[in-house]
């Protein structure tokens, strides 16, 4: 799979999903807030399926195979 996330998508994936742990955590919005895994996993592999099954793409870069 190709590199579709830029950095300032990657940099508010891990933000967002990091407040929604966070909230979770301390009983603010309950157990929905673990979906924010999601949102760090996908920021961190810079890789979204739901961007590559749309062909999206926020990288300026050319895509490149992450395990290369």
């Amino acid at each position: 799979m190709n590199i579709n996330l830029g950095s300032i998508d990657r940099s508010l994936r891990i933000l967002a999903g990091s407040v929604l742990i966070l909230l979770a955590l301390i009983n603010v919005i309950g157990p929905w807030g673990w979906i924010g895994i999601v949102a760090i996993a996908t920021g961190v592999i810079r890789i979204c399926p739901l961007y590559a099954a749309l062909g999206l793409r926020t990288s300026a870069a050319t895509p490149q195979d992450p395990a290369a």
